[in-house]
C-alpha cells in the first residue's frame, strides 16, 4: 500500500488523487494527512522541503506531483496520462506547467494574506502574482485544450477548482469557455468532484 502525504485543501494533492483514480489505483493509495506547519510532522523528513504532497512508495519518498504523476503513470503501464507521442507529451506536460504556474501565483497570493500582516502586505506583490493568473488564462480561454485525462488537463481542472475555491470564482466573469471545459472534465471525471474540498 502506497502512502500519500496531502492536505484536502491542496490542490498538488488533488492532481494525485484525481490521476489515481482515472489510472484505477485508488485503492493502492492511503491518505495520510500532513500538516506542513508542524516541524514534528514526518513530513519534514519524507520531503526536506517540507512540501505536499509526497508519495511512499515502498519506503521511497516521490515528490513533487509532477514526478509522483510520471510514477503513477509509469505503475498504470505508461502511456495513460503521459502520451507517448513527443508531440502530445510535449502539449500535455506543457499545460502541465502552465496550470502548475497558476497555481503558484494563487497560492502566493492566498499566503500573503494568510501570513502577512494587512499593513504589511505588498499590493505591488500581489498584483505581479494575479496578473501572471491573468496572462495564463486568456490563451487557455481563447483556446481551450481538448477535453482529456492527462496530466495538463487534470493540473488545468486543478487549477480552475483552486481559483473557485480561494478566489470566489472570479475568474468565471471573463473565461467562458474555461467554464465550459471545466463542466465537460468534470462531467466525463467523477473523482472531480468527489475530491473537491468544501471549507466547513
Amino acid at each position: 500500500m502506497m502512502i500519500l502525504r496531502s492536505s484536502p485543501p491542496s490542490p498538488f494533492g488533488r492532481k494525485v488523487r484525481i490521476a489515481a483514480a482515472i489510472l484505477g489505483l485508488s485503492d493502492k493509495i492511503e491518505i495520510v494527512v500532513a500538516d506542513t506547519n508542524d516541524p514534528d510532522d514526518s513530513l519534514r523528513r519524507q520531503n526536506p522541503l517540507g512540501k505536499i504532497p509526497v508519495l511512499i512508495d515502498n519506503g521511497r519518498a516521490v515528490f513533487d506531483s509532477r514526478v509522483i504523476l510520471e510514477h503513477l503513470d509509469h505503475l498504470a503501464g505508461g502511456g495513460k496520462i503521459i502520451p507517448l507521442d513527443h508531440g502530445a507529451r510535449l502539449d500535455a506536460l506543457t499545460l502541465q506547467a502552465t496550470a502548475d504556474g497558476i497555481l503558484d501565483a494563487s497560492i502566493l497570493q492566498v499566503y500573503e494574506g494568510r501570513f502577512r500582516e494587512e499593513a504589511k502586505r505588498d499590493a505591488n506583490w500581489l498584483k505581479y502574482q494575479a496578473d501572471k493568473v491573468a496572462r495564463a488564462l486568456a490563451p487557455l480561454e481563447a483556446a481551450p485544450p481538448p477535453v482529456g485525462h492527462d496530466v495538463g488537463a487534470i493540473t488545468l481542472a486543478c487549477a480552475l477548482g483552486y481559483l473557485d475555491l480561494r478566489f470566489e470564482g472570479r475568474w468565471r466573469a471573463n473565461h467562458p469557455r474555461l467554464i465550459a471545459w471545466l463542466d465537460a472534465f468534470a462531467a466525463r471525471t467523477p473523482s472531480f468532484e468527489a475530491t473537491r474540498f468544501t471549507p466547513v
